[in-house]
């Protein structure tokens, strides 16, 4: 086991972009499940609203949970950026792929994402000492 640790490490230090790589990867997760969803049940599209911004609410705690949890201090920022950064990647992908435009609710949208990434950040911080 010790050799195929040696052989592939992979460790992001930087607490962002490790919040950012756990939270994308959560997404994935709960993306796959939200389309499981819809292929074995007769759930329709339209009835995924609420559990997709379930999916991307806890995308954003448990990034901000591992930025906090991987950062020394000031856990509450390093989750909030994280969100922010997380929410503005996500809007990112609805301009360029969906050709959504942007407009004053998107602000709204990232000052929940920061509020959301800032609370996971404070217990992380917490939870790491």
């Amino acid at each position: 086991m010790e050799l195929i640790r040696r052989w592939c490490s992979f460790r992001l230090a930087h607490p962002i972009l490790s919040g950012l790589f756990y939270a994308f990867a959560w997404m994935l997760l709960g993306a796959f499940i939200l389309s499981l969803l819809l292929w074995l049940t007769q759930m329709q599209e339209q009835d995924l609203s609420l559990y997709t911004y379930i999916v991307h609410a806890f995308a954003m705690v448990s990034g901000g949970f591992v930025a906090g949890k991987r950062s020394t201090n000031k856990g509450w920022y390093q989750g909030g950026i994280t969100g922010i950064l997380y929410g503005l990647i996500v809007l990112l992908v609805g301009f360029l792929a969906l050709d959504a435009g942007m407009n004053a609710k998107d602000l709204l949208h990232l000052g929940i994402a920061f509020i959301i990434g800032a609370g996971g950040g404070m217990f992380g911080i917490n939870l790491s000492r």
